[in-house]
């Protein structure tokens, strides 16, 4: 495996509840010491950030005991499902380092699965049901409520045997008829109350095409799925914890392999929602611009976004792998993502909000080269030449008329020293009829240039400050928090898109920025001194440079 797999590097730290149990299986010599786990998408979506916990759990354990690691899609409802989603899927997979050894589908098992179901028809356990979908909702009761019976759970095997082939054979439309499980209609688990194995669903399969007319539920499919693969440790979130009852019950009534599920805490963080059904809601009603809109949480966002995939993997080492759900603190993210940033991202200048100065003293059409570090923490990282002139821009926040004490940035008669270049001094302000400023009037010390100075001046603040006449224009999009609620689905009396955030987005069309970003190639991340950390768009042109806001550079979290 490679050294630069952002997967691979992990800290040292004490096993997780997960490893234990591995361990203590390869000490009994369980599977003769062979692990094999998967990560399961369904094809209906994009991956998020709860994907992104499950493929560093799956990946990681495999990589930890060196064994394999399946992606495996879940392809059994050809209604919500699309290769376009295939297709992020491996991408984000890929991106995130997880190297799989085999890549399956569960249609590749559509033949086997259907002989499972016949099998277990013959050993009685399996029944076909002509009761609509609200007639079975109503006899399954409620946990403190026996189920009914279904009026067809006493239909001979010949007679399900029959129907069963008939039904894949398409003879019957959607919604006639479903194939149930004969389970425990008194369980307190519901899920073990007859469930659903086969339903009618007459449509394309991206891979199948017409081949299928029935399709098996996901709890069906998975557990044999992982059987027929040899997964050894099935480990899946909390909210699957239930299903494990049917998910062993099906293996050992059709006497295979058996794969062990362990579940262990889903991935919630403030302020994101993981649910792909309200996801997709945020994608169609236009909330969002797309699936990889740099505010969603999928993984493809976070990419767009610049969030570096070892960032995202440190964020789920240190969330850790626990028994019970909780929410990870939304700053503990930007932490991780903030510290690899500021280890690999190229340093530049941006000014975002421009207020002209103009150095009076300084020649006319006299053009100076400065040079600045790429990257102070790394020595390799090089350095690069910004234009230095006559007019300057520097950030408009930077300047006050009656400053505070201790604002340590430029005022009236104040001086600063801008970033790898002179220390200047206001003199004048210029305003409009509005009484705006527009102009500063500023004089240099000639012998006051960065690494040269002999000036004997002591300038309190730094400024970041681009030339006029070389600077580009560029696009920034300035991005927050999606909601503005730390739970924004857990409101009984309020719907999740009331807390979506109207200025989750702001859009800056000209920013005035250094020239060597026309040279930013979609993906590179820089840290625009002073500002924050970005990441050049997909957006991006060399006529049209447009940047993301990635995360700031203020860290108040303490991990």
């Amino acid at each position: 495996m490679s050294a630069d797999n952002p997967l691979l590097e992990k800290e040292e730290r004490s096993l997780n509840f997960i490893e234990q149990i591995i361990e203590e299986d390869i000490a009994n010599g369980k599977h003769a010491g062979r692990i094999h786990t998967r990560f399961p998408p369904e094809p209906n979506g994009y991956l998020h950030i709860g994907h992104a916990k499950a493929i560093t759990v799956n990946y990681g354990i495999a990589q930890r005991f060196k064994g394999k690691f399946n992606l495996r899609f879940d392809d059994t409802n050809p209604v919500t499902e699309d290769v376009e989603y295939v297709d992020s899927i491996r991408a984000d997979v890929r991106w995130l380092g997880a190297e799989w050894d085999n890549e399956f589908y569960a249609s590749d098992y559509f033949p086997q699965l259907y002989a499972y179901a016949v099998e277990l028809i013959k050993k009685g356990l399996a029944y076909v049901d002509d009761s609509t979908k609200e007639e079975i909702e109503a006899m399954k009761g409620n946990p403190s409520v026996p189920a009914q019976a279904s009026p067809y759970r006493s239909r001979s095997i010949e007679e399900n045997l029959d129907l069963f082939e008939r039904m894949k054979n398409g003879e019957f439309p959607d919604g006639a008829r479903v194939l149930r499980t004969m389970g425990d209609l008194s369980s307190p688990n519901m899920h073990m109350r007859d469930p659903i194995m086969y339903r009618i669903k007459h449509a394309h399969h991206h891979r199948t095409g017409d081949q299928w007319c029935i399709y098996p539920m996901y709890d069906f499919a998975h557990g044999q799925s992982d059987s027929i693969e040899g997964i050894t440790h099935s480990l899946c979130s909390l909210e699957f914890i239930h299903h494990r009852p049917l998910y062993e019950w099906y293996i050992e009534k059709l006497g295979i392999f058996p794969s062990r599920q362990i579940e262990f805490a889903r991935m919630n963080v403030a302020y994101m929602i993981t649910s792909k059904r309200k996801l997709l809601k945020l994608v169609t009603e236009g909330h969002v611009t797309g699936w990889d809109d740099p505010r969603m949480p999928t993984i493809s966002g976070m990419r767009r976004r610049g969030y570096p995939a070892q960032g995202i993997i440190n964020f789920c080492e240190r969330a850790g792998v626990a028994k019970r759900d909780n929410t990870i603190e939304y700053g503990l993210l930007e932490f991780s993502v903030r510290e690899i940033l500021n280890q690999k991202a190229t340093r530049a200048m941006a000014v975002l909000d421009p207020l002209k100065v103009v150095i009076l003293n300084y020649p006319e059409g006299q053009v100076e080269q400065m040079e600045l570090e790429n990257n102070p923490e790394d020595p390799n990282a090089g350095v690069r030449n910004i234009p230095f002139s006559r007019e300057i821009y520097i950030e408009r926040e930077d300047f006050m008329e009656e400053p505070p004490k201790k604002f340590f940035r430029l005022s009236p008669g104040g001086m600063v020293r801008l970033k790898g270049a002179y220390i200047i001094q206001c003199d004048v302000v210029l305003k409009d009829e509005n009484d705006q400023i527009t102009q500063l009037f500023c004089t240099y010390f000639p012998d006051s240039r960065s690494g040269s100075d002999t000036s004997g001046l002591k300038a309190k603040g730094v400024l970041h400050w681009v030339s006029a006449a070389q600077a580009i224009d560029g696009e920034v999009r300035m991005y927050d928090k999606l909601f503005t609620d730390p739970e924004p689905t857990n409101h009984e009396d309020r719907d999740y898109l009331e807390f979506v955030n109207p200025d989750s987005l702001k859009v800056i069309p000209n920013a005035k920025l250094e020239p060597s970003l026309a040279n930013a190639k979609a993906g590179d991340s820089f840290q625009f001194l002073r500002m924050g950390y970005f990441c050049a768009d997909q957006d991006t042109t060399a006529e049209h440079p447009v940047f993301n806001l990635t995360v700031g550079l203020k860290d108040g979290y303490k991990p």
